[in-house]
Order: C-alpha cells, then sequence, then structure tokens
C-alpha cells in the first residue's frame, strides 16, 4: 500500500505549554525527525551514541524473517499432547449430563476432562478486580454443572495428534437444563447502573448542560450505536503448558507475564515462584491476550493426565471464549453560541459487561478532556448480559467515544455554517476541562492545522463540498483522535554493566509485534550514555524483574521510568567505587551520571572515570543493580493526553453503495518520538484497524440464544490489503516533560478519531449522516 511518513518542522505554536522554552531547546537536538521516503534507511545505517529517536531496524525482524521466533503454539515439550475443547450451547442453565464414552473410546485420546473429574480449582481473579487480575472473568473454571454463556467450555479433551483431539471433541455429547438469560441489549440497558472503570465511577457534571443546551442558540442532540468487536490477532490464542514436579511451566501469548503467573497461581493454590511463564513472542494482543479459560483448562488437564499439554485455539475457539470489545449506545449532544463557543456539553449513553467482570468500555473520557464548555454532563450505565466476558480492545472507551463526539461536532459545524477544523480550534481549552490542571505538553491546534494542510482540507463554512465522479460520490471529513497517557505502577528492572562497555538490560516486558525490545535498546543506549548496539535486551519471562502489562499504551513509559530508576541505582554503586583523591570522589549523587561509558561530573563532561577503569580498581568483571519506578504520579499532578487530527476522503458508489476510503492522512501529537519506523507502523496499524470498524467489524451476537453467529474470518469481516488506501502519517515530535523519556503511548491513539472521519467523510459525499457502526452499504443506498 503507498505510504508517506513525515515529522512537522518545530515550532512551539500557540498552544506550547509551561515548558515551551525548554521543549523548544530541546526538541530539534533530541529528537530526529523522519523526512522524506529513504531517510528512515539512512538513519538505520547510521552510527550513534544515544539512539532516540533514531530509526533502527527492528531487532526481531530477522528472527522473524528466518522462523527463529518461537511463539506460544511452537514450543513443545517430550511427551506432549493436544488438547481440544467443547464449547456449551446454551447462554443460562446448568448441565444435566455429559455423554463421553464414544470420546474416550476415540484414536489417541489421553485423557476426558469436565468439571466431575477436574482438579479443585480457585476462581481466577479479573483485570480490576485486584491488583495483580489479570483473568477475563472470575467465573470458576469446570468446577461445577453451571452455564455462563454460550460457549463457555465444558469439556477438554487431550490426544496424541490435534486432529484426533478435535475428532474426539465432536462426539461429546451434552444436556442442558435452560434457564433464563439475559441476552438482549434492551433488557439489560433497563436494568443498567452507573458503571465503573478503573475505580472510579464513569459520570461527571459541571453546571446544568441540558437546560444549557435547551437555550442554547445552535444545537445539536444525537444517538449513535457502535456493535460488539472480536479480536483477531494474526496469532490465535494458543500455549503449551507442563507441570515440572510442583513447577508449572508456561509458554503463553499473554500481554503481561507477571500478572498472568500471579493469576493462575492462585487458580491452583501455588505460590507465584511456582509458576514460570514465558512470553517473548505475541503475535498481537491488542488487549484480548490476558488470562482466559483455556490456560487454566490446559494446566489442570496437563496434571490430571501428568502429560505436557498444548491448547491452541481455533478461530472459532477464539470467538467463544476470548472476550473483545462491548457494544454501546450513546448520545452525544452539544449547545453552541453562533461563534462556535460550546455552551453545553452531553455524552452519555449505555454500553454491556458481564457480572464477573470489572471491565467497561470508557468511551466518555474523549469528552472529558478534549474541548471547554460552559457545562458538562457525562455518564455512561453499564448492563449486565449473559454473554462472553467483555475486555480491552485497542483504544478501549476512545476508539468507539470518538466516533459519536466527533460526529456531532461535524453536524454542529454545518449548523454554524463553520468550518469543522476551525470549530475544533475555537474550543481548544487552556487547562483540562475537567480536572482543572495544567496540561504537561499539547499541541492538538497544531496538528489540526497540519494536519488541514497535508490533507489539503478546503474550508467549507458548514457547506458540503462532496464532488461527482462518474458513478463515484467524493467527499472528504476530519476528527480530532484522543487517548490518554497511562503508566501502571510495578515497572522495574535490572540492567547489567560490563567491563566490556556493554550492558544487559532485563525486565519483565513484552513485544506483540510493536519493536519494544528495539525502543527498549534505544532508551537504556540514552540513559546509559552507550552505542545502541552495545545494549542487549532480555524480556518476556516473568522471572525477570518487574510486573509490566503491554496494555494502554503505557508499556514504553513504565520502561522509561524503571530504567532511569535502575540507573540511578547504578550510579550509587559507581560512585561508592571512586578512589580517594579522585575528582568524582564525594560529589553529590544527583550531580553524576553515566556518559559515554564513564562515570560524569553532569556539570563538567572532562571529570569522568571510565567504567572499565573503576570496575577493574574494584576487582570487579561487572556491575549490577536492579530497582522499582517510582509510582506514577504524574498523571495526578498535570494534565497528560495524546492527540491528533485525522482527514479522510471517502468514495461512495451512487448505484451499488459500495464505501471505498481513498485517502487518510493522521497527525498526531504524542510527546517524543522514539524511533520514526516504529512509530509510523504503529500510527498506521491503528489507522487500519479503525478502519476495519468504519466499514465492517461487527460481532454477530444473536439475542435469542446469545450465540455468536459469525465466529470466523469467513463471516467476520477484516481489512484486506484492497481495501487500504493511502495512508499519509506525521507527528509533532515535542517530548513530554513530565512523561519519561519524554515520550507518551502511541499504540492506541491511531484507532480513534477515524470513524468518525470517515462517516464525516461519507455526509460530505452522500449527505446521509450515518450514527451507527459499522457503515455498510445498506446504510448508504
Amino acid at each position: 500500500m503507498p505510504t508517506k511518513n513525515h515529522a512537522l518542522p518545530f515550532g512551539r505554536g500557540p498552544h506550547a505549554t509551561r515548558r515551551d522554552v525548554l521543549v523548544g531547546s530541546a526538541a530539534t537536538a533530541a529528537c530526529l525527525f523522519l523526512a522524506e521516503p529513504g531517510l528512515a534507511e539512512s538513519l538505520a545505517n547510521a552510527p550513534a551514541r544515544s539512539g532516540l529517536g533514531t530509526a533502527y531496524p527492528r531487532r526481531d525482524g530477522p528472527l522473524k524473517v528466518r522462523g527463529a521466533a518461537r511463539f506460544a503454539a511452537e514450543h513443545r515439550f517430550p511427551g506432549m499432547v493436544y488438547g481440544a475443547l467443547v464449547f456449551s450451547t446454551v447462554a443460562r442453565g446448568t448441565i444435566r449430563g455429559i455423554e463421553t464414552e464414544a470420546a474416550r473410546a476415540a484414536p489417541g485420546v489421553v485423557l476426558v476432562m469436565t468439571y466431575e473429574n477436574a482438579p479443585r480449582l480457585a476462581p481466577p481473579e479479573p483485570f480490576y478486580a485486584s491488583p495483580t487480575g489479570m483473568a477475563g472473568s472470575a467465573i470458576p473454571v469446570v468446577q461445577d454443572a453451571s452455564v455462563y454463556w454460550n460457549g463457555q467450555p465444558v469439556a477438554v479433551i487431550l490426544a496424541t495428534t490435534q486432529e484426533e483431539a478435535d475428532h474426539a471433541a465432536r462426539l461429546v455429547r451434552v444436556d442442558y437444563d435452560e434457564t433464563e438469560a439475559v441476552t438482549r441489549f434492551d433488557a439489560a440497558a433497563a436494568r443498567a447502573s452507573v458503571a465503573v472503570y478503573a475505580g472510579r465511577e464513569l459520570q461527571y457534571r459541571d453546571g446544568d448542560a441540558e437546560a444549557a443546551l435547551a437555550e442554547a442558540e445552535v444545537s445539536v442532540d444525537l444517538d449513535f450505536s457502535t456493535p460488539q468487536q472480536t479480536h483477531n490477532q494474526i496469532e490465535p490464542h494458543a500455549v503449551t503448558v507442563a507441570w515440572q514436579g510442583e513447577t508449572l511451566r508456561m509458554h503463553d501469548c499473554t500481554q503481561g507475564v507477571d500478572l498472568s503467573a500471579i493469576t493462575i497461581a492462585k487458580v491452583f493454590g501455588l505460590d507465584p515462584s511456582q509458576v514460570h511463564l514465558t512470553a517473548e513472542f505475541v503475535g498481537g494482543g491488542f488487549g484480548g491476550k490476558t488470562l482466559w479459560q483455556y490456560h487454566i483448562l490446559a494446566a489442570a488437564a496437563a496434571r490430571l493426565a501428568d502429560r505436557p499439554v498444548r491448547m491452541t485455539l481455533t478461530r472459532e475457539g477464539v470467538y467463544r471464549i476470548c472476550g473483545g470489545r462491548a457494544p454501546t449506545r450513546q448520545r452525544v449532544a452539544l449547545g453552541a453560541r453562533p461563534d462556535g463557543r460550546l455552551t453545553a456539553l452531553i455524552h452519555t449513553g449505555t454500553t454491556m459487561k458481564i457480572a464477573q467482570n470489572a471491565m467497561t468500555e470508557p468511551f466518555m473520557e474523549a469528552a472529558e478532556h478534549l474541548y471547554r464548555t460552559d457545562s458538562i454532563h457525562l455518564e455512561i450505565r453499564a448492563g449486565v448480559r449473559d454473554m462472553l466476558a467483555n475486555t480491552f480492545m485497542r483504544a478501549p472507551g476512545a476508539a468507539v467515544g470518538t466516533f459519536p463526539l466527533e460526529v456531532a461536532l461535524d453536524s454542529l459545524a454545518e449548523r454554524l455554517a463553520m468550518d469543522p477544523v476551525a470549530l475544533r480550534i475555537r474550543n481548544e481549552p487552556e487547562v483540562d476541562p475537567t480536572t482543572g490542571r495544567a496540561f504537561s505538553q499539547r499541541a492538538l491546534v497544531d496538528a489540526l492545522q497540519e494536519g488541514a494542510q497535508r490533507f489539503g482540507w478546503q474550508s467549507r463554512s458548514g457547506e458540503r463540498l462532496g464532488r461527482r465522479e462518474g458513478e463515484w460520490l467524493v467527499g472528504t471529513g476530519m476528527a480530532a483522535a484522543y487517548y490518554p497517557y497511562k503508566r501502571f505502577p510495578g515497572g522495574a528492572g535490572r540492567i547489567t554493566l560490563g567491563r566490556d562497555g556493554r550492558a544487559l538490560v532485563e525486565l519483565a516486558a513484552h513485544d506483540m509485534g510493536m519493536g519494544t525490545s528495539t525502543a527498549t535498546a534505544a532508551v537504556a543506549a540514552d540513559l546509559l550514555g552507550l552505542a545502541y548496539e552495545d545494549v542487549e535486551i532480555r524480556y518476556g519471562d516473568n522471572r525477570l524483574p518487574g510486573s509490566m502489562i503491554a496494555a494502554g499504551s503505557q508499556q514504553m513509559a513504565a520502561i522509561g521510568a524503571a530504567l532511569t530508576a535502575v540507573r540511578d541505582a547504578l550510579v550509587v554503586q559507581l560512585a561508592a567505587l571512586v578512589p580517594e583523591g579522585a575528582a568524582l570522589r564525594g560529589r553529590p549523587l544527583q550531580a553524576l551520571t553515566i556518559r559515554d561509558g564513564a562515570l560524569v561530573l553532569a556539570g563538567d563532561p572532562a571529570a569522568r572515570m571510565p567504567l572499565t577503569d573503576l570496575l577493574a580498581r574494584a576487582g570487579r568483571r561487572a556491575i549490577s543493580a536492579e530497582a522499582v519506578a517510582p509510582p506514577p504520579s504524574e498523571a495526578r499532578e498535570w494534565s497528560m493526553h495524546s492527540t491528533g487530527a485525522v482527514f479522510a476522503e471517502a468514495r461512495v458508489n451512487a448505484v451499488t453503495g459500495e464505501l471505498r476510503v481513498s485517502r487518510i492522512t493522521g497527525v498526531y501529537d504524542c510527546g517524543r518520538i522514539l524511533n520514526p519506523t516504529l512509530a509510523a507502523s504503529q500510527f498506521r496499524s491503528g489507522i487500519v484497524m479503525a478502519l476495519g470498524m468504519a466499514l465492517m467489524e461487527n460481532t454477530l451476537f444473536d439475542e435469542r440464544s446469545g450465540r455468536i453467529a459469525n465466529p470466523s474470518l469467513a463471516a467476520y469481516y477484516v481489512p484486506a490489503h484492497l481495501d487500504v488506501p493511502e495512508i499519509d502519517v506525521a507527528w509533532t515530535g515535542i517530548p513530554d516533560p513530565e512523561a519519561p523519556s519524554g515520550a507518551r503511548g502511541i499504540g492506541e491513539i491511531s484507532m480513534t478519531g477515524l470513524a468518525a472521519a470517515v462517516a464525516n467523510a461519507v455526509y460530505d459525499a452522500t449527505g446521509k449522516r450515518i450514527h451507527d457502526l459499522p457503515i455498510t452499504l445498506d446504510k448508504l443506498l
């Protein structure tokens, strides 16, 4: 697919923050902006001492190309057998009987496990239910005859080949006593209550927004819906497990090795040290690679059979037991003065969850922080439905929340006879609209203006500018993008500095395809003043330091904070090795740092002692330090968010209703860009995934039976190569002075805003406002 990626020429603009002078002086020196094609290749081959901002090629690339990177289903143990699952076919009830004789007699079968012979296990702890929870839900796993959703595993087959296990699973017959289930959205919504997410109630009021809306000179009041969606990572969920004495060994595809190990240890009554879990390579996660029932079933069956087990889910299996994004119904109402200033902002609605987890789709977050308004009312209610557990999916909340908010703003701009870009700039806040905190760094206006220039945006003063090219109606649209900055507690790491001038960095981090080891090496090289090539990274193992999770676009912030703490611990140790009489002896620790292979006085680089000399004097070949990152207080003191601007061109066939997105531009303000090549890939991948959300992704939940009706890529559509147009991405690259390494997360923000930009482009082309995703041709005919 044709793509471009550029960075903005540096400029503080009218929306630089309190550290504008500091940032302005540092940005051009610290960030190497990717400009014209070809520069990435030259940067990748250029020698460098630090590496932040350098387009280093991915370290895992050669391993994956050679097939040397082993994923969860590519590990094996001697005597290993293969697992298959039998799924329930009712949404609620109890098992009256299970006929397993035919399966037990089938060729190659080693074990048939049901609730009748399964080990006694504790319920798993879900994410947000406890600080160490990593499970999709707290539903007990094969402990009794209860059925909680249509698709719940009710039996496990182990056999000597995968084909034998799959065949035997089809021979199991289950009878149920069904009970009344809540599967309809309306029924669950009628009993919904205020949602809770990450420990806070999802509601906020300032002023009387309904009264302000009624009094507004110009207003819109619109309803929207977004569907249930399912994760479709390129690597289906899998785990390979073996009991080695009292230790459970797991090769997994999790996004959180430490939390997954702790969660499964509690299920089996083990100490976390008795679970050794690795996940060095993960073929995509996006929030869905947490701890699901198949992990527990594989480990329980392995213990019962006394054989190692590989459990690989089919695509249908992923749809049956691994959750995704919950459906929503939302209302956005806006009131404004004739000059465009917002007087009322209302964003409310309902989403679904299950009773046994703490995950709610927080779709009001963008409305909390993007625009200033005189009054505001935000509220999310959660209905409890008997369905597969909902969970995080790339840009949870923001992906589906920016859709109605940004479509409503486009509608308001039309009524105001005002350009949509100008309307957003008019309502740019000076401080956070709901918390009153100062922004640590924010350049949304710069992104909007640059995006409009790059895309060739035509100011429309409220009028549609769509044109016709033969059978095709062509229009353009735009929207703002948003995702909050996050850094979870628990980040830690270990660095070993050798006398040879090389460093080994070890931490329990993850690479789901975004280049974690590459970016981490650059951060460590910068902190230690070493060459990028002299830094080795080990990760993806729960026996390494830290309790990190690759989620919320926060892992690199966690890594940066952890490695900074380790660097400081190394300085303490090295300072203790400085001999009497040396210039560095007795200097305050805060005045010392590590640069170019030496302990250095920060204010006087000439005052230095090479690490080689320090270690040799102490008779040591290496020095090692381990440290925990400080608590993430920065986001409590500052308003920290990534923002952006997305522009799209849409073409709708006037005869068939076929919709093609022919051009996309995204400009993002996400702090410092650590590696332009990795960043461009992350931005584009989010845009492609958002294109699927806009045009095709829809998990068809049968409200009569609670069963997912399209559990495969044959019926659940995602973008193919020909669906993806030219994508032009850019970034401001301005470091955030409050974020570790100056970087905010980039993995999820490009998932936001695009669906609205496409919907607004469709309106520009056809005059039809689409309020319900996905935008399929039946809605355009």
